[in-house]
């Protein structure tokens, strides 16, 4: 059975950062493409950042230069630090999901069929 559990999520102020984490079980680790999704009150999921087994990257170009996605495949854990962190922007459940595949990373939700419960992040003004 896949899971995916994610943490790290939590109140921080703007300008401030944190890393999320998301521990998976039940899969190859190897085998997968992890990314991060998010999504706010009132609003579609929309992709943050993927990556793939061999850690070709791939971001949303709003969030370049400030956020971060990395995995550690002997932990089967991906992490997705964040820097920067601005109110309206950020704030939002972030998710981890998984995929079976090998290549450049997939962006859109509708190709990832493991999903975390997610994390909820808030940044305070």
């Amino acid at each position: 059975q896949v899971q995916l559990v994610e943490s790290g999520g939590g109140l921080v102020q703007a300008g401030g950062s944190l890393r999320l984490s998301c521990a998976a079980s039940g899969v190859t680790f190897m085998s997968y493409q992890m990314a991060w999704f998010r999504q706010a009150p009132g609003k579609e999921r929309e992709f943050v950042a993927a990556v793939s087994a061999s850690s070709i990257k791939r971001y949303t170009d709003s969030l370049k230069g400030r956020f971060t996605i990395s995995r550690d495949n002997a932990k089967s854990t991906v992490y997705l630090q964040m820097n920067s962190l601005k109110p309206a922007e950020d704030t939002a459940v972030y998710y981890c999901a998984a995929r079976y595949g090998s290549g450049v990373p997939q962006t859109s939700s509708t190709q990832y069929n493991f999903w975390g419960q997610g994390t909820q992040v808030t940044v305070s003004s």
